[in-house]
C-alpha cells in the first residue's frame, strides 16, 4: 500500500484544524443558545432554571383588575418587596367575549403584561384555567359557552372539551409566537392548568377523573418546555405537579404525590376577598410571615402570595356579592400603594430567606423538638460550613428558649426565627422592624365643586307582552349583558275573592333565588329585596291594595355577577321563582303559573349607551331637584383630582347601582347593605388616572334605588402620608445589616443594632411628629396613645432625627431616648411608637 504523500498529509491537517474552528463556533453558538433559552426541569427539592436551582417568591397580580398604565409601578413595586417571579390566571371571558372573536388589548392585553414582567427581570407563572374561580363572575368562563347544545362544564364532556382546547391552544400559541416561554427565552417558566379541581371532581365520578387526564396531557402534549401544576389536587396525574393553596401550607400540604416533585404553594391568601355586607377581615402579617418561614423550613421552595396586588373588579366583572374592591389588605393596596407593614415585613423575609439558599437547596434537613411548643429545622450541606436554621416557638401566649448549638435563643409567641447560618438570627416573623403607613382619603378642592347633576328616570314597563308562563331564568335571560331584567304580569280579581274581614290585608310574596329585585304593583313601589353570597335566596313580601279587575305586578330581578364555583356551573339559576298574593277569601293565588310573564333585558339608558358623551344626546335630561324615584341616572362634570396621586369616588347617600367616569365602567357600588357593624361595607370607588382627562370629565351613575343624596358623593385623593413605625427594644435588628459571602454570614455595617426607619414616598418628606413616645404605647397607626410609661423627650428625639427629611433611622435603645439617665419604669421592656405625617416640599 502507498504512504500519502507529504502534499497530501498537509491538506489533511488543514480540514482538521478548519472542521476543529468549525466546531469551536458552533459549540459557541449553542452556549450562547442555551443562555437565551433557559430548560426549566425538577425534582423533589425545587423548581431547576437553566441549570439552577431557585428560591421563587411570587405574587399574584390580575393584569385586568388594574390597567396597563398601571402595570409597571405594581410590577416594580414588587420587585422592591423581593419578588422574583409573578402569577396571574388567563380570564377566557375577556379574551373572548363573544364566540370566536378574541381580544387582546387595553387591560386585557397579555402579552404586554408579561414583557413588563420581563423588563423587570422576572419570572411568569401563567395560570391558564379554563376555569379560574378568582372571585371573578362565571369564574372565567365566557357566558356563551353555557349556551352550547349538550354542555357540561370541566368534565369529560366533548362539546367543553372542543371549546377548552380550542381556547387553550389560542394563548399558547399566541404566547410561543411571542418567544414568552422560558424554552424560548422568555419569562414564563411555570404554567397551571384547571385549578382546586379536588373541590368538585367526587361530583363528576369517573367522567372527571378522565377529564382531568385530558386536560394534562393537552398541555403536556404541546411540548413547551415548562412544568406544569394543578392546584389543591393531590391525585393530580403525571407529569403535573400537585400544589397547595390555603394560608398555612407547611402544615396542611400532604407533600408532591411522587418524590421526584418539587413542594410548591400556589395559594398563600394574603386576606380575604370582600363581599357586600361583609364586616372588615384581615390577615396580620406576622400570620403570612411564620407560615412562610414554615412552608421553607419544611422542603418548600416556592411560594404565591394571593394576591399581592388584588386591584379592582372594574364594570361588571366581580362574581356574585363581590365588592368592586379586590384583596385591598394585599401587600399592595387597590391603588398600588405599599401597605406597611405587610410589604416591608415580607421583603425583609425573602432577604432572610435568601441568605438562607445554598443550604436550603443543597442541605440535607434535619429536625429536633426540644420541648412541647418548639421545634428546630435545620439543614446542613455535608463537607461545608453551609447551615441554615429556623427555630420555632407554637405556644400562642409566651415567649420560649431554645437551647441550640450551645447557645440560648429566646423565641416570640407564635414565631419563627431565622438563622442563616446556624447562629445569628437576622429575622423573626413577629417583630416588625419595617415602617407602617396608614391610608388617608382627602377631599379633593379641585374636583369638588358644586355639582349641577341631571337625571333620567328609567320608563316603567307596565305591561309587557306576554311570552312565557313562568319568570325566566335571570341568568338565561340577561345573557350576562346586563345585571338587570324585567317581568310583568297581570291578572284579573272578582268582588267574591278580595277580603271579606274589614281591615284584612292582602300581601304579594315573591320568593326569589337571588340576587336582588325591585317591585311595583299597580304602578306604586313596593319596594326591594336582596340576598347574600352566603344566603342568596330571599323571600320578598310586602301588602299590597288589590282592586276590582285587571292588577300589575311589575318586577325587576337584578344580578350581582354571576357565580365563580362549585360543580355543574352551567346548570346554576337564580331569579324569582315563585309569586302569589295571600289573604283573598278565595286563598293563595299562585301567580306563578297562572298567568303570562312578559320579560325584557336591561334598562333603556343602558340600550341607548348614556353613560357617555355620545349616549347623552340620546334622551331629555332633567335638572336634579333634590328627589328622585329608583331606576334614575345621574350625570354632571367634574375637575380632575389635584397632583398624581390615585383617586376615588365616595359614595355616601347612594343607594346601589353602577358607577361610569367617560364612559369606563368603574364599577358597581352597594352602599344600602350594611354589614353587622351597620356600616357600608365598601365607601370609595377607584378611578384610575387613565379614564380621567384634566377637566370636564363626565361622571354618569345608574341608581336603584329612590330617595338618595347625590350631592353627598365627593371626590377623593390617595395616599399613605401617615408613616409610623413600632419597634420594641428586644427586637432582632433588620435583615438588612446582612449578607452572605461563600458560607459565611457577615455584618455589611460595622454596628448591627436596632433601629426604627421612617421613609416617606416619592419626593415627600417629613412635616410633622404626631406622636412619639419610647415606653409602653398602645394602639395602631393613625391611632396611637400614650401608655403609663414614656420617656420625655421622644418627641424632641424624633424631630432632631427626622424633620424635613424623606426618610430617617432612629437608634431604638434606652440611650438615646432617656438621656438623663432615668427610668421611670424600669421592669417594663419598651417599645418605640412614631407617627409622623408626609408632605412635598413647598418649595417645590
Amino acid at each position: 500500500m502507498r504512504k500519502p504523500s507529504l502534499d497530501r498529509w498537509v491538506l489533511a491537517a488543514f480540514l482538521v484544524v478548519l472542521l476543529s474552528s468549525s466546531c469551536a463556533f458552533a459549540s459557541k453558538k449553542e452556549v450562547k443558545k442555551k443562555t437565551n433559552n433557559k430548560e426549566v426541569t425538577y425534582d423533589g427539592t425545587s423548581l431547576i432554571i437553566d441549570g439552577k436551582r431557585e428560591l421563587l417568591y411570587s405574587g399574584s397580580i390580575h393584569y385586568p383588575r388594574s390597567t396597563p398604565e398601571m402595570w409597571p409601578s405594581i410590577i416594580e413595586r414588587a420587585k422592591q418587596g423581593g419578588l422574583n417571579t409573578i402569577q396571574t390566571y388567563v380570564f377566557w371571558n375577556v379574551h373572548e367575549l363573544e364566540q370566536g372573536k378574541f381580544n387582546f388589548s387595553g387591560r386585557t392585553d397579555l402579552v404586554k403584561f408579561i414583557k413588563l414582567i420581563e423588563k423587570n427581570g422576572m419570572y411568569v407563572t401563567l395560570r391558564l384555567g379554563p376555569f379560574i374561580q378568582a372571585e371573578w363572575t362565571h369564574g372565567g368562563l365566557p357566558y356563551w359557552l353555557r349556551e352550547v347544545p349538550g354542555i357540561f362544564f370541566r368534565t369529560d364532556n366533548k362539546e367543553f372539551k372542543e371549546h377548552t382546547e380550542r381556547y387553550v391552544r389560542t394563548v399558547l400559541d399566541k404566547m410561543k409566537e411571542e418567544k414568552l416561554f422560558a424554552s424560548q427565552g422568555g419569562p414564563i417558566i411555570l404554567g397551571q392548568i384547571e385549578n382546586e379541581y379536588s373541590a368538585v371532581q367526587r361530583a363528576y365520578k369517573q367522567d372527571g377523573i378522565n377529564y382531568i387526564k385530558w386536560a394534562s396531557k393537552l398541555v403536556d402534549s404541546m411540548k413547551l418546555g415548562i412544568p406544569w401544576v394543578m392546584c389543591k389536587h393531590n391525585d393530580a396525574p403525571d407529569p403535573m405537579i400537585n400544589a397547595c393553596n390555603g394560608r398555612h401550607c407547611g402544615d396542611t400540604f400532604p407533600g408532591p404525590n411522587k418524590e421526584n416533585k418539587p413542594s410548591l404553594w400556589t395559594e398563600n391568601w394574603t386576606t380575604q376577598f370582600r363581599v357586600f355586607g361583609d364586616s372588615p377581615v384581615k390577615r396580620s402579617v406576622e400570620d403570612i410571615a411564620f407560615s412562610v418561614a414554615r412552608f421553607f423550613s419544611k422542603n418548600g421552595t416556592h411560594v404565591n402570595y394571593y394576591m399581592y396586588h388584588g386591584g379592582t373588579n372594574f364594570g361588571r366583572n366581580g362574581a356574585h356579592y363581590v365588592t368592586t374592591r379586590y384583596y385591598d389588605d394585599a401587600p399592595l393596596d387597590e391603588y398600588g400603594l405599599e401597605r406597611e407593614p405587610k410589604y416591608g415585613h415580607l421583603k425583609h423575609l425573602h432577604n432572610a430567606l435568601n441568605l438562607c439558599k445554598k443550604p436550603l437547596l443543597w442541605g440535607q434537613p434535619r429536625t429536633e423538638k426540644p420541648g412541647k411548643d418548639t421545634e428546630i429545622r435545620y439543614y446542613e450541606e455535608p463537607g461545608t460550613k453551609s447551615c441554615a436554621a429556623f427555630l420555632a416557638n407554637n405556644n400562642t401566649e409566651a415567649a420560649e428558649t431554645i437551647k441550640f448549638r450551645g447557645k440560648e435563643y429566646v423565641i416570640a409567641p407564635r414565631s419563627i426565627s431565622i438563622l442563616p447560618d446556624c447562629k445569628t438570627v437576622v429575622y423573626n416573623t413577629a417583630q416588625i422592624v419595617s415602617h407602617h403607613t396608614s391610608r388617608n382619603f382627602m377631599k379633593s378642592k379641585k374636583a369638588n365643586k358644586k355639582f349641577d347633576f341631571n337625571v333620567f328616570t328609567e320608563p316603567l314597563p307596565n305591561k309587557l307582552k306576554g311570552d312565557s308562563y313562568i319568570p325566566v331564568e335571570l341568568y338565561g335571560l340577561t345573557k350576562d349583558k346586563t345585571d338587570y331584567g324585567w317581568y310583568t304580569t297581570s291578572f284579573k280579581i272578582n268582588k267574591n275573592q278580595l277580603p271579606k274581614k274589614k281591615g284584612a290585608k292582602t300581601t304579594v310574596r315573591i320568593a326569589s333565588l337571588g340576587h336582588a329585585l325591585h317591585a311595583w304593583f299597580n304602578g306604586e313601589y313596593l319596594g326591594n329585596g336582596h340576598g347574600s353570597h352566603d344566603e342568596k335566596s330571599f323571600v320578598f313580601q310586602e301588602p299590597v291594595t288589590l282592586k276590582e279587575g285587571e292588577n300589575h305586578l311589575v318586577m325587576l330581578g337584578v344580578l350581582t355577577g354571576f357565580p365563580d364555583s362549585g360543580a355543574y356551573l352551567e346548570h346554576r339559576y337564580t331569579g324569582p321563582r315563585s309569586v302569589s298574593i295571600l289573604g283573598l277569601s278565595s286563598g293563595v293565588l299562585d301567580l306563578t303559573e297562572s298567568s303570562k310573564w312578559g320579560n325584557k333585558v336591561g334598562m333603556e339608558g343602558e340600550r341607548l349607551g348614556i353613560h357617555t358623551e355620545e349616549g347623552l344626546k340620546k334622551v331629555k335630561w332633567q335638572k336634579f331637584t333634590g328627589k328622585a324615584p329608583g331606576l334614575t341616572w345621574y350625570q354632571t362634570y367634574f375637575d380632575a383630582p389635584e397632583s398624581e396621586s390615585a383617586a376615588a369616588v365616595r359614595m355616601s347617600g347612594m343607594g346601589k347601582g353602577l358607577i361610569w367616569v367617560n364612559g369606563e365602567g368603574v364599577g358597581r357600588y352597594w352602599m344600602s347593605f350594611l354589614n353587622p357593624l351597620g356600616q357600608s361595607t365598601q365607601i370609595e370607588y377607584h378611578i384610575p388616572r387613565s379614564f380621567l382627562k384634566p377637566k370636564k370629565n363626565l361622571l354618569v351613575i345608574f341608581e336603584e334605588e329612590p330617595n338618595v343624596k347625590p350631592e353627598i358623593i365627593d371626590f377623593v385623593i390617595v395616599n399613605r402620608d401617615t408613616v409610623c413605625s413600632y419597634v420594641g427594644e428586644d427586637y432582632t435588628p433588620s435583615v438588612r445589616h446582612w449578607t452572605r459571602k461563600q458560607d459565611q454570614v457577615q455584618a455589611i455595617t460595622d454596628n448591627v443594632s436596632l433601629t426604627a426607619t421612617l421613609k416617606c414616598s416619592g419626593n415627600k418628606k417629613i412635616s410633622e411628629v404626631e406622636f412619639a413616645s419610647f415606653g409602653n404605647p398602645i394602639g395602631t397607626c393613625g391611632n396611637f396613645t400614650l401608655g403609663t410609661c414614656n420617656a420625655p423627650v421622644s418627641k424632641q428625639v424624633i424631630e432632631k432625627h427626622c424633620l424635613g427629611k424623606g426618610e430617617c433611622v432612629i437608634p431604638v435603645n434606652k440611650s438615646t431616648f432617656q438621656q438623663d439617665k432615668k427610668d421611670s419604669c424600669k421592669n417594663v421592656v419598651k417599645t418605640l411608637a412614631v407617627q409622623v405625617k408626609c408632605a412635598r416640599d413647598k418649595k417645590n
